[in-house]
């Protein structure tokens, strides 16, 4: 069994985005910690850009989803916080080019 490293589950998630603003979360800086076990078992701390983002189930189970199909995963879970607030500084060069930030 390959071991999943923490980069796999990062590509992953740049294909999971954000519809408000049209931005990865990892582009955005939403994604705050990623650890997987000795058994491919990963678990992704996560933020949103608001706590009242509409699209917070369906981004969560985008995610869950996305790092769910890298083979070789046994299981997923996406826990989000809002400690600390996510806020533009967090996101890349480009998104706050791009943004005017």
């Amino acid at each position: 069994m390959a071991k999943i490293t923490k980069e796999d589950v990062m590509n992953a998630l740049k294909n999971v985005y954000d519809m408000e603003i049209g931005f990865d979360v990892v582009s955005l800086g939403l994604i705050y910690d990623v650890n997987v076990d000795e058994e491919n078992n990963v678990h992704v701390l996560m933020t949103l850009t608001t706590p009242m983002c509409p699209l917070a189930g369906m981004i969560t189970e985008d995610a869950k989803n996305k790092v769910g199909s890298i083979e070789g995963v046994k299981s997923v879970k996406v826990e989000l916080t809002f400690d600390p607030p996510w806020d533009p500084s967090k996101a890349s060069d480009e998104v706050r080019t791009i943004l005017g930030i």
